[in-house]
């Protein structure tokens, strides 16, 4: 134990010693996560020549920083114009966008950044602590356990569609029919592609996410002269740094809230595959489900932005286990840091932690040191990042179009994703003006393909067998917390109602 402990202080003492390299990085990754289409991944194979001639310590630093300060950058756009820089913050604006709104675009931001750097902290603490007990987790969630937590983020379709049942159905359906298109999963046949090579991969997520957000927020906007109202823009026009920090204050108030939703971030990033937008929709799920006022989400309520924030920045110590100790990458970042490695010649397992402990613990130590700097960093920049939503939609709109298209075509560099980007744009606009939500659809093109796959890989291990789906004590117990999350709300509620007749 002593050791270790010196092991840790050694290897804390060195990566402060790269701060040089972290606080440009978190500024890199700010502007990387904050544009539509771009990610920690793409950015860091276009800097790959420059990562593989560093020092194999400064590039994993620079990579970890750059990952970290993404997913946070991600969420700023996702509150300030309803465009969520990353499907990891596809959840954001549900309760963002409305505080900005409201003209609390400046306590929205520093929420999140409190949330984001602490959730981040916290999960990689615990990630560091409980590494071998977080490295079995993948071993023990196969096809059946992962259905329930698919089924986990889709019942938040149900949430949304409170508000009105058909409505919100629809969107979800609607949802899951595109996110069929392409090749199945079994026999690879096309599926509503209409002999379109560009969609046999499925619909590309960027450009979906990039129409039904951006573009159709860009269509929505441009009809009004600002994208906030005239009591929220004399509010704006005088930012203070006591609006900054209300917002942390109001975060800080609720630790707990930021504990329990991180962690449900760092359990499901140590699945690989999974991700970070399947572990913000769940986080907003439970939080909802668990909350006191259900009804405050979705109208700029602090923890239904709190929740996916906290989920989103604690995937990215969850993904980091499986890649140290089983040489399986958890997402895309971790894959390219795979790769890096492999070029040094590191090899991974348990034996990484003994034999190179800096680069095990480093790793990790680098993802704390650079949350905590970004807490002091980037909290103050909520005052100036605010501002944003003064610019009036005639210059705002046109910039977030050539941003985004820009954004839909850089992952697969095909023109017919902006084309794509754009039908999904007015897809958005029409569900927008219907009254019909466009996170519905998101989630039912995102997750839609991956319960699909893996119900189908469940049936052809069962050979046809529905009851596999109940064959498993964790997929069970589950089962048991979802129908649980879906069925006590609502009867809190009626106990509430109840009372209140009462007394």
């Amino acid at each position: 134990m002593g050791d270790t402990a010196l092991i840790l202080g050694e290897v804390f003492l060195d990566t402060l010693s790269y701060w040089w390299v972290i606080i440009p990085t978190i500024f890199l990754g700010l502007i990387v996560g904050g544009v539509p289409g771009f990610s920690a991944a793409n950015t860091i194979i276009i800097l790959m020549p420059l990562t593989l001639s560093m020092d194999l310590e400064m590039g994993l630093v620079f990579m970890v920083s750059l990952y970290c300060s993404a997913r946070m950058g991600a969420g700023i756009p996702a509150i300030l114009v309803n465009i969520p820089g990353t499907a990891g913050a596809a959840a954001t604006p549900l309760d963002g966008y409305p505080m900005t709104q409201q003209g609390r675009g400046q306590q929205a931001l520093a929420m999140t950044f409190v949330a984001s750097s602490l959730g981040g902290l916290l999960t990689t603490i615990i990630a560091l602590a409980a590494m071998p007990i977080l490295a079995r987790v993948g071993f023990y969630m196969h096809s059946v356990e992962m259905i329930v937590v698919m089924l986990f983020g889709i019942s938040l379709i149900a949430s949304i569609a409170a508000e009105d049942m058909l409505k919100g159905l629809i969107a979800g359906f609607l949802g899951l029919i595109l996110g069929c298109i392409g090749t199945d999963v079994i026999y690879a046949t096309p599926r509503g592609t209409f002999g379109l090579l560009e969609l046999y991969d499925g619909v590309p997520l960027i450009p979906a996410l990039v129409g039904l957000f951006a573009v159709s927020e860009a269509f929505v906007i441009i009809e009004k002269k600002m994208i906030i109202t005239k009591a929220a823009q004399a509010t704006m026009a005088k930012p203070s740094w006591a609006a900054t920090f209300e917002g942390a204050h109001i975060a800080l108030q609720r630790w707990w809230h930021i504990v329990w939703t991180s962690i449900i971030g760092l359990v499901i990033g140590v699945i690989p595959g999974a991700g970070a937008s399947i572990a913000s929709f769940v986080a907003y799920q439970q939080s909802r489900s668990f909350s006191k006022t259900p009804e405050l989400y979705g109208t700029g309520h602090p923890e239904g932005l709190i929740a996916p924030e906290s989920a989103n920045n604690g995937v990215t110590s969850g993904t980091l286990v499986p890649l140290l100790v089983l040489g399986i990458p958890g997402g895309a970042t971790a894959a390219i840091m795979l790769v890096v490695m492999q070029y040094h010649g590191v090899s991974f397992g348990p034996s990484l932690f003994e034999n190179q402990p800096k680069i095990g613990y480093g790793m990790f130590m680098a993802m704390a040191v650079s949350y905590i700097f970004m807490f002091f960093t980037i909290l103050p920049l909520s005052r100036y990042m605010s501002r944003v939503t003064t610019i009036p939609t005639i210059y705002l709109a046109p910039m977030i179009i050539s941003f985004t298209l820009v954004g839909a075509f850089v992952p697969r560099e095909y023109i017919f994703d902006m084309y794509l980007a754009l039908g999904f744009g007015v897809l958005g606009y029409i569900a927008r003006r219907t009254g019909y939500h466009v996170a519905a659809i998101l989630i039912g093109v995102i997750l839609g393909p991956l319960l699909e796959k893996y119900f189908l890989w469940s049936l052809k291990k069962s050979e046809g067998d529905v009851s596999i789906l109940f064959s498993s004590t964790i997929g069970n117990i589950l089962w048991l917390c979802l129908v649980l999350s879906l069925a006590l709300p609502p009867f809190l509620e009626y106990r509430r109602k109840r009372k209140a007749k009462v007394t």
